[in-house]
């Protein structure tokens, strides 16, 4: 069965629970919780998509193209397409906080094989998923709504995304794939 989008799911290691709340072409919508010291695990780059955090309770840290930035309750920060950027839960209470990617492209089944790898325990020591297996999906699913780890310059990305597919397709991963999507 795919994964519902619309259930809590929590990254155990980053400690941050991620829920849809809303999915229209404009834009994908959703409960973004973080508890304390928790973190995003990895800085990255939303290739074709603004990220918007809306603040409702607790304190975030984005640090965007080297830049930090502090939002507090009833705060929006955006960070425009193309942006590096990293965020972390910035005090001791949880982090609540409405993520909202504009527009929404194809990010249900973008957040289906992010959610299904964290689930399935497909993450690192530091809670970021196994890079070779979410550029699988990526590649499989001819991802719009791809966010690119900042560690892997975008002409070196672009090739390991073949490579990651060949390495998928030997593995098996399209089992997880279809797991995920129902595809």
């Amino acid at each position: 069965m795919a994964i519902n989008i619309y259930d809590i799911h929590i990254n155990p290691i980053s400690k941050e629970s991620f829920r849809c709340i809303s999915l229209t072409d404009e834009s994908y919508k959703m409960h973004w919780i973080v508890q304390p010291k928790g973190y995003v695990p990895l800085e990255h780059i939303h290739l074709n998509q603004d990220e918007i955090f809306h603040i409702q309770s607790g304190e975030i840290r984005i640090v965007v193209e080297g830049k930090e930035i502090i939002g507090r309750a009833g705060d929006t920060i955006t960070v425009p397409k193309g942006a590096k950027h990293i965020a972390y839960n910035n005090s001791a209470e949880v982090l609540d906080a409405i993520c909202e990617y504009r527009s929404a492209l194809d990010m249900q089944k973008f957040e289906q094989v992010f959610l299904g790898l964290i689930n399935d325990g497909y993450i690192d020591k530091k809670g970021s998923v196994i890079i070779p297996m979410m550029g699988y999906m990526l590649k499989k699913m001819k991802c719009r709504s791809m966010a690119r780890p900042v560690s892997i310059p975008a002409p070196m990305f672009n090739v390991a995304l073949i490579f990651f597919y060949v390495l998928g397709g030997i593995k098996g991963w399209e089992k997880l794939y279809k797991k995920y999507t129902g595809d």
